[in-house]
């Protein structure tokens, strides 16, 4: 599964600390029969340390697999 992701959208609290993470992705297989879209909420703590792409493209793969298996 290719995933992208398309933006980032940090939330702050009335201190201006980083509150929630929304990590908005796009993604399809291979042969492009399957297409997925959405975004993944992520917490401050679960955000920091993980800022970059290739992370939080794995952040989101990790996410979609348990959600799927639910």
């Amino acid at each position: 599964m290719n995933i992208q992701i398309s933006t980032t959208s940090v939330q702050y609290d009335d201190q201006g600390n980083v509150s929630t993470v929304q990590v908005h992705f796009r993604g399809h297989d291979d042969a492009r029969t399957i297409n997925i879209n959405g975004y993944i909420p992520l917490s401050a703590e679960e955000y920091q340390g993980n800022e970059a792409l290739p992370k939080l493209v794995e952040i989101v793969k990790q996410n979609l697999v348990n959600r799927l298996a639910a």
